[in-house]
């Protein structure tokens, strides 16, 4: 089921590549990519379950609507209900709205699917077996074969888009506040696919092990369900000591647990390197990392959520370098995070793509001595230079290459501010015996 839907994953990220490379050629264009993770998850996760997009362009005013109903439904998911925890206080929720609004939610939601089904069981009958079947058309198969009612969950809605672009979210933040862990991603996905102009697609990222280091680190330092979902214990049972009665609700407190220094060296810190040669997992057999929960009530949609996690993080990645508006640094990103179930960032991330190749890498050769000085001289007089990303002095990575010469073992990557492209062709040229742009 999972690989039968590959291709509207990598449409759906084509998609969006296609908008941010629009948006990157205005150099003043900002973009809120927060908006943008929304879209490609929400596009995703309708088109895989409902067969189609609901969202403000193409769903028209349903999709506006279904946008709308998952907004209020994740609120509601995180608010706390009195009642769930001193149940004779329940008739509380009438009186502050709570129980009204649930029920409208609820309501619309139930309306809304039914008319998904109505016109999936509308259209079934008007066409063959050989169109791409979605989820719904499965529940309704099972249905039809067994006689029997098959349940939609509507919190799959709201847990498959809300968590997974959550999670792109503060991927995208702690890349932008870490530029050494930005460039070691980059070349790790740009050394594998090289100059690849089409999109980078599932089969590119099985060799990206880095990438996969850094999803993983994000869920430990960035949990998207800080507390899990809500657990109930059916039987008496005892816990280092405490007695926990039957029917008591539980909570999983992830968060802590991903930054525990008994389970994690300078937990504190963003480093992804903690899991590349690591055989911690996020599917719920190792304790220490269970953002997606464990047993028998571990998330269903694991391989789905990371499978888009992975193709849109590396595809952005790849296609464009990232900087703050106004010059700002990785240090200035507000990092305030929302309350409720899911814990996003408060403010969107609004962020200037540029294109990778209007970033030139200069590969010089065949430089004397001579060469060298007057070269460096005229370099540093005619123009002014900046790192890409925003990022400082501090953040170069100066690891040397081995060999006869010890040059640079990455690419010294620099951004020319205010300066006409035939001028540079021109001293480049003039100076340099040999030299290319990549």
């Amino acid at each position: 089921m999972l690989r039968s839907f590959r291709s509207v994953r990598e449409e759906e990220t084509k998609s969006m590549i296609r908008y941010i490379n629009d948006s990157s050629s205005s150099s003043s264009s900002v973009l809120n990519l927060s908006e943008m993770f929304v879209r490609l998850t929400n596009d995703v996760v309708c088109r895989v379950a409902l067969g189609r997009k609901y969202n403000d362009g193409d769903g028209g005013e349903s999709g506006r609507m279904f946008k709308k109903l998952l907004g209020d439904l994740t609120d509601l998911l995180g608010t706390v209900n009195i009642g769930d925890y001193i149940p004779w206080l329940s008739w509380l929720s009438h009186i502050n709205g709570l129980g009204a609004k649930l029920d409208k939610v609820a309501k619309q939601l139930d309306d809304f699917i039914d008319t998904a089904v109505q016109e999936h069981m509308n259209h079934s009958s008007k066409s063959g077996d050989d169109d791409q079947k979605d989820f719904l058309d499965v529940l309704l198969a099972i249905q039809k074969e067994n006689l029997a009612g098959i349940p939609i969950d509507k919190d799959m809605f709201a847990a498959g888009t809300d968590t997974t672009y959550t999670a792109l979210e503060w991927a995208m933040t702690e890349l932008l506040r870490h530029f050494r862990v930005m460039n070691k991603l980059q070349n790790e996905v740009r050394g594998i696919v090289g100059n690849k102009r089409d999109m980078i697609t599932e089969d590119d990222l099985v060799e990206m092990h880095y990438l996969k280091a850094v999803t993983k680190e994000t869920l430990r330092f960035h949990p998207p369900l800080p507390l899990l979902f809500p657990r109930m214990s059916i039987r008496d049972v005892e816990v280092n000591g405490y007695n926990i009665k039957a029917n008591t609700h539980v909570f999983i407190n992830a968060w802590q647990i991903g930054r525990d220094p008994k389970l994690y060296n300078k937990p504190e810190e963003y480093e992804p390197e903690r899991f590349l040669n690591n055989g911690i997992d996020y599917k719920g057999n190792d304790f220490e990392l269970i953002p997606f929960g464990a047993g028998r009530r571990v998330c269903p949609g694991i391989q789905f959520a990371m499978a888009v996690n992975e193709i849109a993080l590396a595809n952005i990645v790849h296609k464009f370098d990232w900087a703050l508006p106004d010059e700002a640094s990785g240090e200035d990103l507000d990092m305030t995070e929302t309350t409720g179930l899911t814990a996003h960032k408060k403010y969107p991330l609004v962020l200037l793509p540029r294109y990778y190749s209007t970033i030139r890498t200069v590969k010089i050769l065949c430089v004397n001595a001579n060469v060298t000085e007057i070269a460096l001289v005229n370099i540093v007089h005619k123009f002014d230079w900046k790192l890409p990303g925003g990022a400082t002095n501090k953040d170069l990575d100066v690891t040397e290459a081995t060999g006869l010469t010890m040059h640079r073992k990455y690419p010294l990557k620099s951004v020319v501010v205010s300066v006409n492209a035939n001028v540079l062709n021109w001293f480049l040229g003039k100076y340099f015996v040999f030299w290319e742009f990549d």
